[in-house]
């Protein structure tokens, strides 16, 4: 058997978990809405509502009169009350990671967790999917099992990004006023790009991130690096990627050793499965013990939709 069922324990703390990580995630959302702060300003004997935004930059809502006063009102309110339901939130999660740790619920690799959440946070996660070996973490998840580890062994994670909203990448980006290897960093400083592998970075421990793009289309940039900056990450051209960029997404909630949580983003697993297959019978120069692995994974997810314990999200 290449997977056994969660315990009992572990399955009901993780389900509890994940309504905990999502709710803290709405919670994150609804603050940041309300980031910054609302004030009265007067100059030359004329007095107006300012709204301060987290940049520090300024933005005049309107002369003060009943209208923008009811503004700055609903305002506080608002924000105080996110505040503090974030507050709370945020105790939670801490409580609900404690007890995934206690109760062995997640062992996705610390690093991966890390970088999700980095990525999540920095608000660069949707331009991302993983793709490959890691992709088993978010289905045995979301099937309540175990996979053997040696189908899971990897030193590396793939992350595929999304070429069709690079418009929306590069102004994400830019206003992080970062470097895509720099946001790396944020997860781990020793992040360097690989010697002649302007797609990978690689830290200390051998750990690889490798970018992923679909071979050019409809007008996509080529060759095209992150950000201006000469250190940058290079995307590299995969075969067939345009198949995993236009798959239905699969969206789950991922553990960690330490009991953190993050959201990983990947494929749909019938196109995992799908893709697999292809790689295994007919990518050109994959080496003979890749492709058996390839056969493996897709054979042990097929099971798992097979058996109904892992139902595709589209």
């Amino acid at each position: 058997m290449d997977y056994l069922p969660l315990p009992d324990n572990a399955a009901r703390q993780f389900i509890d978990a994940m309504t905990v990580f999502n709710e803290h995630r709405r919670a994150r959302a609804e603050a940041t809405k309300h980031a910054g702060g609302m004030y009265w300003k007067r100059q030359a004997g004329y007095e107006y509502l300012v709204k301060t935004l987290p940049d520090n930059r300024q933005r005049r809502i309107g002369p003060r009169n009943e209208e923008t006063e009811r503004t700055l009102e609903a305002f506080t309110q608002r924000k105080a009350a996110s505040e503090s339901r974030l507050r709370s939130l945020r105790e939670a999660l801490k409580e609900a990671e404690r007890l995934n740790k206690a109760l062995k619920v997640g062992r996705v690799p610390q690093l991966v967790v890390d970088l999700l959440r980095t990525l999540d946070e920095v608000g660069l996660g949707p331009h991302f999917v993983v793709v490959g070996t890691h992709a088993l973490y978010a289905y045995e998840a979301a099937a309540g099992v175990r996979i053997v580890q040696d189908a899971l062994a990897t030193q590396d994670v793939d992350l595929l990004w999304d070429a069709r909203r690079r418009v929306q990448f590069i102004t994400d980006l830019e206003r992080l006023d970062s470097s895509m290897l720099g946001i790396l960093q944020r997860v781990d400083a020793s992040f360097r790009r690989k010697e002649l592998n302007n797609e990978t970075a690689i830290n200390d421990r051998g750990f690889e991130v490798d970018f992923l793009r679909r071979v050019p289309v409809e007008g996509d940039p080529h060759p095209f690096r992150f950000s201006d900056d000469e250190g940058d990450l290079w995307p590299v051209q995969a075969l067939r990627a345009s198949v995993l960029t236009d798959a239905p997404k699969f969206e789950q909630v991922v553990v960690s050793a330490t009991g953190k949580m993050a959201l990983m983003r990947t494929i749909d697993p019938t196109t995992f499965v799908a893709f697999k297959r292809w790689l295994n019978d007919a990518a050109p120069q994959r080496p003979p013990l890749k492709r058996r692995r390839d056969a493996r994974q897709a054979d042990i997810v097929q099971a798992l939709l097979d058996d109904g314990q892992l139902l595709p999200q589209a």
